[in-house]
């Protein structure tokens, strides 16, 4: 089999659906089929790039390297014969950007800065994803980062679209003097007798998620505070021995905290680029897209806590 760039946007879309399933009705294909084509693609490769869980597909640490390699070689070929917006060089238009509590904005922006100098980026930060979709549907902004979980994706009209960005496990932060900061991972219901810091509803399911993945671990936590500052405040607030909070696990801890996995990973979170089809062309949303995947990859790499779980959790990939 020769490599071809239609098995990159196979790999793409399993990796941004999190599942063959809802990958190969993205793409047009029976699942079986597409099922084949991931098969032959791995052989290619000569290992698994993805691992098989509960919750859907994840990529091994293999398959971020490849996946990674791909959605650069695609956004290359989309970009092949692009012009500057307006036809003339020089010209800039603007392209309103709406983010939720992402990690990954930072280090889009600067990217899509440097790729795409003909376009300029007006942020706003908007923090319920639900409110986003309808700033989207309105036409108040063109693209947007915004989250979802598994099992409840970003519900719009056909006016707006949407792709997986990253699918990542939520991790609990506690105080460096916490009774359980020695255990590797942190089993949900260990917590049940804490102080949780929560932050409020964002219209796509959380805290709701949060609620029922305490619930299956058989308790209702007992004190909750809605929190929605600045992460530092947070985490002093944590260090502090005050509560504790689920977080990103790309999440830097200050010196006092710490940032651990669940034991059974039994929540994720999904952060998801959207758009407005009539407002963003093919190639930019292209370059949106894996300008934001390499933004995630920078901050894994700066992430000891979510390398360390990935590297026990993906030791030994599912075929």
């Amino acid at each position: 089999m020769e490599l071809e760039l239609r098995h990159l946007r196979v790999l793409c879309a399993i990796a941004d659906a999190g599942s063959v399933g809802r990958a190969a009705s993205d793409l047009g294909y029976s699942q079986p089929a597409l099922s084949t084509q991931l098969r032959r693609i791995e052989r290619f490769f000569g290992e698994s790039l993805f691992e098989r869980g509960v919750s859907g597909v994840h990529l091994t640490p293999y398959g971020l390297q490849v996946v990674a390699q791909a959605q650069d070689v695609l956004a290359r070929a989309a970009a092949i014969g692009h012009r500057p917006a307006g036809g003339a060089a020089g010209t800039c238009r603007t392209l309103r950007v709406a983010a939720t509590n992402s990690p990954v904005l930072s280090g889009m922006v600067v990217r899509v800065r440097g790729r795409l100098p003909d376009v300029s980026l007006a942020v706003s930060s908007v923090y319920a994803s639900s409110q986003i979709v309808e700033l989207l549907e309105n036409g108040e902004v063109d693209a947007a980062i915004a989250a979802d979980y598994p099992g409840m994706e970003l519900r719009h009209s056909s006016t707006v679209a949407h792709r997986g960005i990253v699918t990542e496990p939520t991790f609990v932060a506690i105080s460096a003097r916490h009774r359980l900061r020695y255990r590797p991972q942190i089993a949900l219901d260990d917590l049940a007798e804490e102080a949780w810091f929560v932050t409020p509803d964002d219209g796509a399911g959380w805290p709701g998620v949060f609620y029922g993945a305490c619930e299956a671990a058989g308790f209702s936590p007992l004190a909750v505070h809605e929190f929605l500052g600045d992460q530092l405040q947070l985490q002093n607030m944590i260090a502090d021995g005050l509560g504790v909070s689920l977080v990103q696990a790309t999440l830097r801890p200050i010196p006092d905290v710490m940032i651990k996995p669940l034991v059974g990973t039994p929540l994720w979170c999904r952060y998801v680029l959207a758009w407005r089809r009539d407002r963003v062309a093919d190639d930019v949303v292209e370059m949106l897209f894996t300008s934001a995947a390499a933004a995630y990859r920078d901050l894994v790499a700066k992430s000891p806590h979510l390398r360390a779980w990935a590297s026990r959790t993906w030791s030994v990939a599912e075929r």
